[in-house]
């Protein structure tokens, strides 16, 4: 039996004494040996362009992120603009719906306002029917209803109907001189004109007035002052 060396596990190569380090390593590797990490030499360092086209291509992607999420923001925030203009569309349809119903309604309950107003000039809204149609006055006056329309106001052709015409010779324009049936509007809304009488100036009687109205002037003026003066 061979008694193996102490330290000695694999067998070494033989190296002349005199040899250069290189033919020691190549005689390392002809033995099946690793040469040592002191006796490798060390490779070349990564280059410096690598390290900077890193950083670039890090740049290009944040400024690929940052413009994908400029544009998602200003995608939600046009939806949102165009979420609250529609918003704002219902609310302004629903109450325009109202406003029609209410004024469908309330122009079929017209006439048993006109028979109130009639029974009421004529001293016949007693009792009962004067609590009931008070009531029915003030739910109208709730849901917007008002009535418009007064003896000796100018005539507007947009909120007066005129159904009679005559001539005065008291008026300076045309005028309402009677209400034949009162005007209802709803806010702004004229659901029904006033139907009235009007009254134009009589043609040629405005000079007349005006000079018969100078010497009444004149006489006031003097009665205030306690008469005219009288010439010594």
């Amino acid at each position: 039996m061979t008694e193996e060396t102490p330290g000695f596990d694999k067998q070494q190569p033989d190296v002349p004494s005199g040899a250069a380090p290189e033919d020691a390593a190549e005689a390392a590797a002809s033995a099946g040996q690793t040469p040592s990490a002191g006796s490798a030499e060390e490779g070349p360092a990564a280059p410096a362009g690598d390290a900077s086209a890193q950083s670039a291509g890090l740049t290009a992607q944040l400024d690929q992120a940052r413009t994908a999420l400029n544009e998602r923001t200003a995608d939600l925030q046009r939806l949102q603009a165009e979420y609250q203009n529609y918003r704002r569309r219902v609310e302004r349809d629903r109450a325009t719906v109202k406003e029609i119903a209410v004024a469908g309604l309330l122009t079929e309950l017209l006439p048993v306002l006109d028979d109130i107003g009639r029974a009421r000039e004529h001293g016949e809204l007693v009792g009962g029917f004067k609590s009931v149609a008070e009531s029915l006055e003030t739910v109208a006056a709730k849901m917007g209803l008002q009535q418009f329309g007064k003896e000796g106001e100018p005539f507007d052709p947009t909120i007066h109907e005129a159904l009679m015409h005559s001539y005065a010779p008291d008026v300076t324009e045309t005028t309402c001189v009677a209400i034949l049936q009162p005007g209802y509007r709803i806010g702004e809304r004229t659901i029904r004109p006033a139907r009235v009488a009007v009254a134009e100036p009589q043609p040629g009687a405005t000079p007349k007035e005006a000079a018969q109205a100078a010497p009444k002037e004149e006489k006031s003026a003097d009665e205030e002052s306690g008469g005219p003066e009288e010439s010594a």
